[in-house]
């Protein structure tokens, strides 16, 4: 029997925050943690993907959250090629000059603290039961080279390493050039180095777009939902993301999702339309195709994964 987790990339985004599906009683962090967790069973942390949260953030997550709720954790961006701010770096790591940095500009001293805080970080859900995937979301310029693959996997290794071992790894590809006549080769990679493939439902037609192959590399089976705006390339966040998925989309997602449930032993769908409540609406409505209700997992007798 298979488990089908519906949720959203964040339950803290500043436009979901001003929208209103928060009640005002849900003012505090904990408060809106604790209102996200009566709706759904399963949120991606994308704070951690702009700075390593403290070890206290994350125990109070694990702790205001009810037993089966399930945190997939975005990497730091650093670890999977991206720039970032100086001033995200902890204060005793941070170089002089500020500004932006990348992996190569850290000494290996500085390599080895940052992934042993991002473990550390992760140990409380852990700990909870509530850890799902690590997300290795890698930026839509690697593109497709032996020098790529192995920095994919370089990466996954060390994540295992100093990430607690058996944490679960999921690959997000964001170049086109993965693809194609090349998809059967790299979703083997993942496959073979038990990495789970991260289907990405998303604008196409441009440059760095991935299509939505729907395949099981590894478990869980990880869909994440960024819509089809028509801004995809000119527009801010928030026109980027600006979509609503229609009844016959979601329609037809439940039922490309229930086959794909059937092929592992846990699905999680995540809704990462960040445009003011657009993403809890379409998670929920597309729980609902799924019979998954609000606070609950979604079990389904789909058939026996052997």
């Amino acid at each position: 029997m298979s488990v089908i987790r519906v949720g959203t990339s964040s339950w803290a985004d500043q436009q979901l925050i001003a929208s209103g599906w928060y009640p005002r009683s849900a003012n505090t962090p904990a408060g809106r943690l604790a209102h996200y967790s009566g709706h759904f069973d399963l949120v991606e942390a994308d704070t951690s993907y702009y700075a390593i949260p403290a070890v206290r953030t994350t125990q109070a997550w694990a702790d205001r959250t009810p037993a089966g709720f399930t945190f997939d954790v975005k990497a730091y961006g650093l670890f999977t090629g991206h720039r970032v701010a100086a001033r995200t770096l902890p204060a005793d790591l941070r170089p002089t000059g500020g500004g932006e940095l990348r992996w190569c500009d850290l000494d290996p001293e500085a390599h080895d603290e940052l992934w042993a805080r991002f473990r550390a970080a992760l140990d409380p859900l852990a700990a909870a039961g509530k850890l799902g995937v690590v997300l290795l979301q890698f930026p839509p310029w690697l593109v497709r080279s032996d020098a790529a693959r192995q920095r994919i996997l370089d990466t996954a290794r060390r994540c295992r390493q100093l990430a607690g071992g058996p944490a679960r790894l999921a690959v997000e590809l964001r170049h086109g050039s993965w693809f194609g006549q090349h998809t059967l080769e790299t979703l083997r990679m993942l496959h073979e180095h038990d990495l789970s493939y991260v289907c990405v439902d998303m604008p196409q037609g441009h440059r760095a777009s991935v299509p939505p192959v729907l395949v099981v590399t590894a478990d869980p089976a990880v869909v994440r939902f960024h819509g089809h705006s028509g801004q995809w390339t000119g527009g801010d966040k928030q026109e980027k993301f600006r979509y609503a998925y229609g009844d016959r989309e979601l329609a037809d997602w439940a039922q490309r999702l229930r086959g794909l449930a059937a092929d592992t032993t846990e699905l999680h769908a995540l809704f990462n339309t960040c445009c003011g409540d657009q993403a809890v609406r379409d998670a929920t409505r597309l729980a609902a195709r799924l019979d998954a209700r609000p606070g609950t997992t979604a079990r389904r007798p789909l058939r026996t994964v052997r």
